[in-house]
């Protein structure tokens, strides 16, 4: 009779890859305990990102796995989500109650960034993470209606100094649009705006947050080198569609962010196709196959391709997103495995952070 030993079990992890991770889990060091005892094994996984909606599937896939190798009878795997705070720039302390900061980005406007923002906030949280969003487009805030918040709705103010953020679908949320009249446009200079997200970020009393994703301005402007500079951001998610014009102004998101060290966890795709609701003809409306030749180009993950659906844009309008309207649909399955390899991509980046170099304008 074979005696059961720790370095079989391990040898069957070995053989199953974290689709998220893209390691098994003993090289991802996911691994807290192994128990051998006679023919029953239990094990113990931690995973560094929220994955609520997979470690069940995760683990029933790993304990049939082991019960095949020849000595086991029974086996448990028993999957935990532990979500680190990860170091982001060097010099930058952390915000406090909020382990991880993501900023979702684009090159220009309409590509869909706040309905990808709204989301990814939305699937993290179904994860079982606890998430914040900031909406950071001081001069188009849209996430108060996203989140269907009643327009005139203002945060309550605590100890005379800070903003306790708005809840909404179990997501805390704080805009610019909860402090000004909805129907007021801000004309504002740039110092005013960066000066303003500083308030937002430093003064919102933010409860213990795994992630607080932070919807940005499109453009590489005033906002978003502000934030670089003064917010420690764990990873920039860049929002484009396959049209060449976006793909352009995407590029030049991914390499501000590289330039500032923030690292871009990768790209999400939308608008890719669409698909006819009467006969089921699927069309390229916006080109083909561009978020995967810019995540190609850079070296980075196309972490979702998301298709132009009347009812993402109905559902956003509507205050109810895709993830909470309709949380079993396809769109939403697309959203969470999104939230899952940000999540993963974020605690990949493990805590190497590198100097922030010093921004200098020349007139050239």
């Amino acid at each position: 009779m074979s005696t059961l030993t720790r370095a079989a079990v391990e040898a069957t992890l070995r053989q199953y890859l974290d689709p998220h991770l893209e390691q098994d889990p003993v090289s991802a060091g996911c691994v807290r305990d192994i128990r051998i005892d006679g023919d029953r094994v239990s094990v113990t996984l931690e995973l560094g990102y929220a994955a609520g909606l997979f470690k069940a599937g995760w683990a029933q896939l790993l304990s049939m796995a082991l019960e095949s190798l020849e000595g086991v009878s029974t086996a448990n795997v028993e999957v935990e989500c532990v979500i680190a705070a990860h170091k982001a720039q060097d010099q930058l302390p952390a915000l406090a109650n909020v382990k991880n900061v993501i900023a979702v980005a684009s090159g220009k406007g309409g590509v869909g960034k706040s309905t990808t923002a709204a989301n990814l906030a939305l699937a993290l949280a179904r994860e079982g993470a606890k998430v914040g969003i900031l909406d950071a487009d001081i001069y188009g805030p849209s996430q108060g209606i996203m989140f269907g918040i009643p327009e005139g709705t203002r945060p309550q103010i605590k100890e005379q100094k800070s903003f306790i953020p708005i809840k909404a679908h179990g997501v805390e949320v704080m805009s610019m649009a909860f402090l000004t009249d909805d129907n007021t446009p801000m004309v504002w200079r740039g110092p005013m705006v960066s000066g303003a997200l500083l308030q937002l970020v430093t003064q919102t009393a933010w409860g213990d947050l795994d992630y607080l994703v932070v919807d940005m301005p499109p453009g590489t402007g005033d906002i978003q080198l502000t934030l670089a500079q003064k917010v420690p951001v764990a990873g920039a998610v860049i929002v484009t569609t396959p049209q060449d014009l976006a793909l352009l102004d995407a590029k030049k998101g991914v390499q501000m962010f590289r330039k500032v060290n923030i690292p871009v966890l990768g790209v999400v795709e939308n608008m890719a196709v669409h698909i006819c609701s009467n006969c089921g003809h699927a069309e390229h409306l916006f080109g083909e196959g561009g978020g995967e030749k810019l995540a190609t180009q850079f070296g980075v993950d196309l972490l979702a391709s998301m298709p132009l659906s009347m009812m993402i844009r109905e559902q956003a309008d509507g205050g109810t997103p895709t993830v909470i309207a309709e949380p079993e649909c396809q769109i939403s399955m697309v959203y969470q495995e999104l939230a899952r390899r940000v999540g993963a991509r974020i605690q990949l980046q493990g805590t190497t952070a590198t100097a922030m170099p010093t921004i200098k304008v020349s007139e050239d």
